[in-house]
């Protein structure tokens, strides 16, 4: 099939019934569910885009076929940079705030499926599955979610491993898995689920059966997925702009032994390899790259509603309004600044395809929760009280009118485009929605401590302390 449109994801979705659970309730068709069918329908979107845009969001397979250039496996520095402005279009649908689109695993999965001798280390078949998975992906167009943390241990009862997802047999379908996983954003409306390992295993005896990697179908007998609160009441889009349509669910994964076939291994027992599996594997820089697109446009998002409210409040010209101001431009320029690095330093990798230069992702990867937050505080700042003053639509439509419109238009913009601004602002800023955009942009690649781990880890620091080195020496 290739690349699919937005009806297709729909019907698929709608045939899906996967075991998915929302406040104490089954959810029968999250199609039509009031929690999930704004967000369905917004994925949808991004699915028309690639029939609608085919020469930008599509590549041609050997077939004849077209996919989706998020599947690309790169052959050379241009089609990194073709892929980047697919990730790009997309991202710009949101604003930058639908984080786990399918593009997210689909390269990253494609990024494997071209180190499949890493995967083959540990079991032939594991090499081969992961090719044909890949393929299967692409040719279906998937939808999928991804989850690799355990829940948090209870430390002080001194429990930890038993809540955590594990082997707990191998049969002649498959292997026998049980636990749970966090978090699965959008479970609800993925078809597929990649589970990978934690961001690290001890390779203390018994650690075995937590060292897995696997795809299951979202509707796999045993496999059950229980979601947070919704924060899209069944508001319009103009009360609630972002969260009316982008907002992406996370879920719990319970798997109640549940049976991952055999050619859907990727990994089973292989503690080593599955400390390193997306360093070693390049996926990590593919999967960095698509992030820091989005950032990148999320980051200009935000710097445009800055602008926009700067002048709606006819601020623009106050000095701490601009020295505001000037700090948004600064990250989105950062952003941009390291993107365009990373891909003008694509090179071929060791499993013969180009990827972008990992460095200059990681340290955009480092920086940019800590910037999200100031320009979330910088918005707020600047609009002040108008964040929380604004009319619900409901009130454009009620004998309030001619006061609304006489007391709260201003600057050459009537109440209502006024009131659209600021509800967009809050949305961005101040709502629950926002306030799950904050924590994810703080917690996505993991604990800050050991993102600044791996960024010292992974940087060659020897040359500069040599010339420090050689420095003092002409001193001398």
């Amino acid at each position: 099939m290739g690349a699919r449109s937005g009806n297709n994801f729909m019907t698929a979705l709608r045939k899906l019934k996967a075991d998915v659970w929302i406040a104490g309730a089954r959810v029968e068709d999250p199609t039509i569910h009031p929690a999930f069918v704004n967000c369905a329908r917004s994925i949808a979107s991004l699915y028309d885009m690639q029939s609608e845009h085919p020469a930008a969001m599509t590549y041609r397979l050997d077939d004849g076929g077209r996919a989706g250039l998020s599947f690309i496996q790169p052959a050379n520095a241009e089609e990194v940079r073709q892929r980047s402005v697919m990730f790009r279009r997309w991202a710009e649908y949101s604003g930058g705030m639908l984080e786990c689109s399918p593009d997210y695993l689909n390269t990253g999965l494609a990024a494997m499926a071209a180190a499949w001798k890493f995967f083959a280390g540990n079991d032939a078949r594991f090499g081969d599955n992961v090719q044909a998975y890949y393929r299967e992906a692409r040719n279906h167009d998937w939808c999928a979610t991804h989850t690799l943390a355990d829940p948090q241990p209870n430390v002080a009862a001194g429990t930890g491993a038993p809540f955590a997802l594990q082997l707990i047999d191998r049969t002649s379908d498959g292997i026998v898995v049980e636990g749970a996983r966090m978090l699965a954003a959008s479970g609800a409306l993925s078809e597929e689920l990649l589970v990978f390992p934690p961001a690290e295993l001890s390779d203390e005896p018994g650690n075995e059966k937590f060292a897995l990697a696997f795809a299951i179908n979202s509707n796999a007998p045993g496999l059950r997925f229980l979601c947070r609160d919704f924060f899209d009441p069944g508001r319009s889009h103009f009360d609630a702009p972002l969260a009316s349509r982008f907002e992406q669910i996370d879920c719990v994964a319970i798997f109640d032994k549940v049976t991952v076939p055999w050619d859907r291994v990727f990994l089973c027992g292989d503690i080593a390899r599955c400390n390193v599996l997306f360093a070693e594997t390049d996926a990590v820089a593919d999967m960095m790259h698509q992030v820091m697109v989005k950032n990148s446009v999320k980051a200009e998002f935000l710097l445009g509603l800055a602008a926009k409210l700067a002048e709606a409040g006819n601020v623009k010209s106050l000095p701490h309004v601009r020295q505001r101001l000037a700090e948004v431009i600064v990250t989105a320029e950062l952003m941009r600044s390291c993107l365009r690095a990373a891909e003008a330093d694509a090179h071929q990798n060791k499993w013969g395809r180009y990827a972008p230069a990992r460095p200059p992702l990681e340290a955009a990867c480092n920086l940019f929760p800590r910037l999200y937050s100031r320009m979330v505080e910088i918005i707020q700042l600047n609009s002040a009280s108008n964040l929380t003053a604004t009319p619900a639509e409901a009130d454009f439509n009620s004998a309030l009118l001619p006061q609304i419109e006489r007391h709260l238009a201003s600057g050459g913009a009537s109440a209502k485009e006024r009131a659209a601004l600021y509800r967009l602002a809050w949305d961005a800023t101040g709502s629950a929605f926002s306030g799950r955009q904050l924590l994810y942009e703080r917690s996505f690649f993991g604990d800050p401590a050991r993102m600044a781990d791996a960024l010292v880890d992974n940087t060659d620091l020897q040359p500069l302390v040599r010339r420090i080195e050689d420095f003092l020496k002409r001193i001398d």
